[in-house]
């Protein structure tokens, strides 16, 4: 008797900083509840701190497939161990940088801006790698590297693989950029393009372009899943899970420096949510109408998505209280850790539902929108 079919899923994870440590809690939770072996995982997809964890998990997939016994779940955990602030003088400048952009977003000290790419940057970032001398700290480059061996990625990705998308925007011409696993190679600097916030790294270099942050355009990809022309090995998701971690609603106007850079940050992240479940929607209600081409859909390789349905994880509204902007660049343990738990929970909350059916793409925006 021939198995029953596995649901194919496609994991989005939204960008965020340091607050995507809740989006490590909720990888860990699933991988730890196995559903790398209830479903079939055919796609990651993520922006900024979205795509560096959804990165961890499709290396960590590709690693067992290969024979590895590490759990995913294990390298996602250890790679945000390293990232936090652990001795007394990281976590003292951790909470030093937390207290000025709090204090600057308050009103209370004036904001002083500076790029990146400036002599007074690197001259700081010299000094304070002088006082934090654990290597990786301070290199967010060389952390990647010690947690993914890009070397051998080319040897570990097959033709059955799940696909990992990264979004970006390029500075130059402002077009969205989604590095696909299918068809570009995944290297350190792709991650590092999608996670490039113009104030804190400078624009990232590859080829001919040079890219920032892809929340200014993509956050996450979610309709590449779902197309030929980026999904080439036809192995396209019956449900889409979205991991949510800025609220589209907003219980207050601001009125703060902060509160306004907080609130611009949030909406800033989810129009391009927002619009690309607008588009699967309309494509939804048109075939699910009879005006689109069922055949003309399969020949496609979108012979499913007829059925496409949607699942939505996101952070509690008390977890989501707790953070401002600051605490998308903070490293502190505490708050890292928190978020971590939140994830987990907020899976053992979203496990019991998997025996309901997931949402349409009309519902899925509503529910977003709640």
């Amino acid at each position: 008797m021939s198995k029953p079919k596995k649901t194919r899923i496609a994991i989005a994870c939204q960008g965020g900083g340091s607050q995507t440590a809740f989006t490590a809690g909720v990888l860990r939770g699933l991988f730890a509840h196995g559903i790398d072996q209830t479903h079939d995982i055919v796609a990651l997809t993520g922006t900024s701190g979205g795509a560096v964890n959804g990165a961890l998990a499709w290396y960590g997939m590709l690693k067992n497939a290969a024979g590895d016994t590490t759990p995913v779940q294990q390298r996602i955990a250890d790679f945000w161990n390293e990232l936090k602030a652990s001795s007394p003088m990281e976590q003292w400048l951790d909470q030093l940088n937390t207290f000025m952009i709090r204090a600057s977003g308050a009103g209370h000290l004036p904001k002083i801006e500076s790029s990146p790419s400036s002599k007074f940057s690197q001259l700081l970032q010299e000094s304070a790698s002088l006082l934090l001398p654990r290597e990786n700290y301070l290199d967010f480059k060389g952390l990647l590297e010690s947690h993914i061996n890009f070397k051998e990625l080319p040897k570990l990705i097959k033709a059955h693989s799940p696909a990992l998308f990264m979004g970006a925007a390029n500075v130059l011409n402002g077009k969205i950029r989604i590095f696909n696993s299918l068809a570009d190679q995944i290297t350190v600097e792709t991650i590092l393009a999608s996670a490039a916030i113009p104030s804190v790294f400078p624009a990232v270099k590859i080829g001919d372009d040079y890219y920032w942050d892809g929340l200014f355009s993509s956050n996450p990809p979610i309709s590449p899943v779902l197309r030929p022309a980026h999904m080439t090995n036809n192995q396209f998701p019956d449900e889409i899970w979205v991991v949510l971690i800025d609220p589209l609603r907003y219980d207050r106007i601001p009125t703060t420096p902060g509160d306004i850079l907080e609130r611009r940050t949030q909406m800033t992240s989810n129009i391009s949510l927002v619009h690309d479940i607008e588009k699967i929607a309309i494509f939804y209600r048109s075939f699910r109408m009879g005006g689109l081409n069922p055949k003309l859909l399969e020949n496609q390789g979108l012979g499913n998505f007829g059925d496409l349905k949607f699942r939505l994880i996101r952070i509690s509204d008390e977890a989501q209280s707790e953070l401002d902007y600051s605490s998308k660049l903070s490293r502190n343990p505490q708050l890292i850790d928190m978020l971590m738990r939140e994830g987990m929970q907020q899976v053992d909350a979203f496990m019991p539902t998997l025996k309901q059916p997931g949402a349409t793409p009309e519902e899925a925006l509503e529910r977003i929108c709640e």
